[in-house]
């Protein structure tokens, strides 16, 4: 009997050791034939492949330029009260000129602020009309030519301006013997004359009469004849702002 068991035995254990050897005969055929798969996959040429170079790739396009900012504006104030030096440009008389005739003057000097920048520089134009232009009825009378500044045109660019003509270099001109002081001078030899003639009933009382009434009606000419008040060319004036003048200097 126990003979028999270990017969069974043995023979059991043969044939799990047949079918573990056979099971791992199959293991490694399989792994065999998976490597050579892999090792005989085909494998790309590249003597046999056409290589077409990939497309350059598009310019990025360029920046847009960036603007420079524009720089910052800087201005300079004259105060109210500030001298503006200035010469006349042409000759200005009561003779010839009219109310609301314009006229321009030449800054002559710079005018600076309270920090010493330069607000109007030397040669920038100054713009005016006349106001008054009545001349002296006589040497011993005044005439008076009156002008108003409207603006300044400081390099290129014109401020208009509230200012006055504080002083001027202007001169007194007499215009000489005019048609009207001949004719006071003739009416005075004329009333001479009739007045010698009545005097004196003679010619002689005449002719006196008439070199007396003349020289009278020199005399009155003279006394009565116009002076104009003449600004010339290049005369000095001083204008004066009353309010602040502010300008940009770019």
């Amino acid at each position: 009997m126990r003979r028999n068991q270990w017969l069974r035995l043995g023979v059991a254990l043969c044939v799990g050791a047949l079918l573990g050897c056979a099971k791992g005969e199959q293991a490694n055929q399989s792994a065999d034939s998976t490597a050579r798969n892999l090792t005989l996959a085909p494998t790309e040429s590249s003597a046999a492949m056409k290589d077409v170079p990939a497309p350059a790739p598009a310019p990025a396009p360029a920046p847009a330029p960036k603007k420079a900012p524009p720089p910052a504006r800087t201005t300079y104030t004259a105060e109210a009260g500030t001298s503006v030096p200035a010469a006349a440009d042409e000759s200005i008389s009561t003779r010839t000129a009219k109310p609301g005739a314009p006229f321009t003057a030449a800054v002559s000097g710079d005018v600076r602020d309270r920090s010493g920048h330069i607000v109007i520089p030397m040669g920038s134009t100054v713009s005016g009309t006349v106001v008054h232009a009545d001349p002296a009825p006589n040497p011993r009378a005044t005439g008076r030519l009156e002008l108003a500044v409207t603006s300044v045109t400081v390099r290129g660019r014109t401020y208009p301006i509230d200012a006055t003509v504080e002083s001027k270099d202007s001169v007194m001109q007499g215009r000489g013997v005019t048609a009207a002081d001949v004719a006071k001078v003739g009416g005075g030899a004329a009333i001479g004359a009739i007045a010698g003639k009545l005097l004196g009933k003679n010619t002689k009382g005449a002719v006196i009469g008439g070199v007396v009434g003349g020289a009278a009606g020199a005399v009155a000419a003279n006394r009565s004849r116009d002076i104009d008040v003449v600004l010339p060319k290049g005369a000095g004036m001083v204008i004066r702002l009353t309010q602040p003048l502010t300008v940009a200097i770019r």
